[in-house]
């Protein structure tokens, strides 16, 4: 896509097709953002499906854990707190992983920013499948008495600080390597990991109650799962330790992969040259934004920080009533058989994941923000009604959650398109990290706990639709104040959707820019638009936005029309 309506001085030759069809439209219509142009270097389709497979299997390995801890309560109740009040803290070990997330949050995040994103991820991952192995191996409190608690803790502990850096980096990562026309179908797929996960999880527990004595399981038999970490870990490793950083962040600290020469200097070394010398975008070194502060982070982010945080608490608290809570909740506050419920969870799961890459792609089509307001409307009408269906009996539990989980599947499917697109390239891991760790670490871990004492205090087992609800309707006033950004570009240092901004052309960033529907351009007159767009298009030309012109590039977008096919899917 060209960007000649945003700078004058690259000239088309005088037969090209845009200097008639798209010229004089363009410049009347992209008043208020830029086109995208294509990279120096196009990522090869297959690098999409390799680097989209790897972060996907590493999510779904850490969220097998979860998977496997939620269903297995009853087991863990039995072999580390045994007697009264057990349940409650099995569930508070649960939540306990959480609220050391933030710390994780806010040591892998700023790691991701200056080291890059794929190391993170490859060490992630080897915590997060080693302390989940370790789980099933340990003594029970009947062995060592209360040791066996402390260290189950602990390695609860060890896993929510690894997932600190493990979901904000893989969604970093896969929002980064996806095309910005097709980040929300192939961004789902890092969720459908999330659901795999779980459902993986959840098939393995029923799987054993079906085929062992209940003593087994209560013995040896739910140690199986845990111990299933293991190889699964060192397959996601493997994957991850043989990919390449992403384009954008190699683009954004000079890589010579990008394009560059040789010789050219990565973004440390170059701020350390002299004056003249350049990135491999072509912008002066000093002007390549270095990874911010973590005060300076807070304080120049802090809007978009504050909305993810309301968006967090509603997918969040959904995630994990459903997910997480609802076994417990269909077989001690329903009467479900413990099988019947798992069966329950794991059809829901199974059409969840079915729909998953359908959502994202449609997100892409029609924006993020029709999704998500669908999606939260959807819930704070249905949630009651669906509660009161699954109190009623097996086939109707059946109904009641699908209905739930397919209405959460468009906020599902486009958490890696929408958060780290609410932040420029160098605070992209940490602005991510850190906010969704915290609010997650409040309202996520928590979920499971809230709703069992909400039940136990006010005696309704509609309770969790309650809560839900209250969770869901902070999520919808903030969506009302995020960024439309399907179709925006993530390169460069500038925001995505923001005024001036880089957008591919007909997309639903192009649009809202346009027609002044972003959360800034509320409060703004069309004067100061085109000042703020004008200074946007003069920094992307001189290079101080991150990404410079690059002379020798034709002016339309080299698409292959192949394309979409190629990479529809993760694998292959």
């Amino acid at each position: 896509m060209s960007e000649t309506e945003s700078h004058p001085s690259v000239v088309l030759p005088s037969g090209s097709p845009q200097t008639s069809a798209q010229s004089g439209q363009s410049r009347r219509r992209n008043r208020f953002s830029r086109p995208t142009r294509p990279p120096r270097k196009k990522t090869p389709a297959a690098a999409i499906r390799k680097a989209t497979a790897a972060s996907a299997l590493g999510n779904a390995t850490e969220w097998y854990d979860y998977g496997v801890y939620a269903v297995a309560t009853a087991y863990i109740t039995q072999n580390f707190f045994p007697g009264e009040g057990g349940m409650l803290l099995t569930l508070a070990t649960f939540a306990i992983s959480f609220l050391v997330r933030p710390i994780g949050g806010l040591v892998w995040g700023p790691l991701g920013d200056r080291i890059g994103r794929k190391g993170i991820l490859a060490l992630t991952i080897l915590m997060m499948s080693g302390a989940t192995f370790l789980i099933g191996v340990l003594p029970t409190f009947e062995q060592v008495g209360v040791l066996a608690p402390v260290l189950l803790i602990v390695l609860r502990m060890v896993q929510g600080f690894s997932t600190g850096g493990e979901y904000g980096g893989a969604a970093t990562y896969m929002s980064e390597y996806a095309p910005d026309r097709r980040r929300g179908f192939l961004g789902s797929f890092l969720e459908f990991g999330t659901l795999g996960g779980f459902a993986l999880g959840t098939a393995i527990m029923l799987l054993l109650e079906l085929i062992l004595s209940p003593e087994q399981m209560s013995s040896w038999g739910w140690r199986l799962p845990f111990l299933l970490a293991a190889p699964m870990g060192l397959i996601g490793f493997y994957l991850r330790s043989k990919l390449d950083d992403t384009p954008v962040y190699e683009e954004m600290n000079g890589s010579p992969d990008v394009g560059a020469s040789a010789g050219a200097p990565t973004a440390p070394a170059a701020s350390a040259a002299s004056a003249g010398s350049t990135t491999a975008d072509g912008a002066p070194a000093s002007e390549t934004p270095a990874p911010p502060s973590l005060p300076a982070l807070f304080r120049e982010h802090w809007k978009p920080m504050l909305v993810m945080t309301g968006l967090v608490i509603s997918v969040n608290v959904v995630n994990y009533t459903l997910l997480s809570y609802m076994p417990t909740y269909l077989e001690q506050q329903i009467g479900l058989p413990a099988a019947a419920g798992l069966m329950v969870i794991l059809i829901g799961e199974v059409a969840m994941m079915a729909l998953m890459p359908w959502a994202g792609g449609l997100s892409d089509k029609h924006g993020r923000k029709p999704s998500w307001f669908f999606s939260l409307g959807g819930l704070i009408l249905l949630a009651i009604p669906m509660f009161m269906l699954m109190g009623m009996n097996f086939g109707l539990a059946i109904l009641g959650f699908a209905v739930l989980g397919l209405l959460y599947i468009p906020q599902l499917s486009t958490i890696t398109a929408t958060f780290p697109a609410m932040f420029p390239t160098q605070a992209r891991f940490s602005g991510f990290a850190i906010t969704y760790n915290i609010a997650t670490s409040i309202f996520g871990g928590t979920a499971a706990l809230v709703n069992e004492w909400g039940i136990g205090v006010t005696g309704d087992v509609q309770f969790p639709a309650y809560y839900m609800m209250a969770a869901c309707t902070v999520g919808l006033v903030c969506a009302w104040f995020m960024r439309e950004t399907a179709g925006a570009s993530l390169r460069g240092s500038e925001v995505p959707g923001s005024i001036g901004s880089a957008v591919v052309p007909g997309s639903p960033a192009e649009t809202a820019l346009e027609e002044g529907r972003q959360p800034e351009q509320r409060t703004m007159d069309e004067a100061q638009m085109l000042t703020l767009a004008a200074e946007a298009r003069q920094a992307a030309a001189t290079g101080a936005g991150g990404v410079a012109r690059h002379e020798g590039h034709r002016a339309a977008e080299a698409t292959d029309p192949d394309e979409d096919r190629r990479i529809s899917t993760p694998a292959g």
